[in-house]
């Protein structure tokens, strides 16, 4: 069992933020010490579903050290079977209370998206995972990037919240919250999208 719970794993989420945005970071749990008592095991009190863009790294956005965060990353922020997979294994065997789906200003998987055009490779396979973000962002006004991304957090969150048997079943029992944020490249700060 964890011994936090989904509303004390959004604070403290929000809390580092909050420290890492006034580039007031303390750098938790970053010691010798710690290190060595997760050798022991760990008990992340987050998995944040995040990006793969380098300017968005978690642990320091969140300003949160070893053992904290459960952290899985891919463009565009997508939850494909390995990484709901990795989720499970969180919430089940950790007891996560917490998911948080992180999206981002000027994501280059979202901007491709958009764009359109031929998709070499693996790539095709993102693009057509965001494409359904593609089509909501277009019904919204506004930014047309903005509202895509946007779109797709919401979507990946609704997912999860539904991904039968381990996540919908801890919601519904009201072990697990899942939410989604976006991150601002230019002031550091987290909005979060509920």
């Amino acid at each position: 069992m964890n011994p936090v719970n989904a509303d004390q794993a959004l604070q403290k989420l929000k809390e580092g933020n909050e420290r890492f945005a006034a580039r007031k970071s303390i750098h938790p749990n970053q010691s010798e010490a710690r290190r060595a008592e997760v050798t022991k095991g760990q008990c992340p009190f987050a998995v944040i579903l995040g990006c793969a863009d380098s300017r968005v790294p978690p642990e320091i956005i969140f300003d949160q050290g070893i053992g904290d965060l459960f952290i899985l990353r891919v463009a565009g922020n997508i939850a494909d079977e390995g990484l709901l997979a990795s989720m499970e294994y969180a919430v089940d065997h950790f007891g996560v209370p917490l998911i948080m789906v992180l999206g981002h200003q000027k994501c280059g998987a979202v901007q491709a998206a958009v764009t359109g055009g031929e998709a070499h490779g693996h790539l095709g396979c993102l693009m057509e995972a965001l494409r359904p973000a593609v089509e909501t962002g277009r019904s919204r006004p506004g930014d047309l990037e903005e509202n895509t991304m946007r779109a797709n957090v919401e979507r990946v969150v609704r997912e999860l919240r539904n991904s039968e048997p381990i996540l919908a079943k801890a919601v519904k029992k009201g072990a697990l919250k899942i939410l989604g944020g976006r991150y601002d490249l230019e002031t550091g700060r987290v909005e979060i999208l509920g």
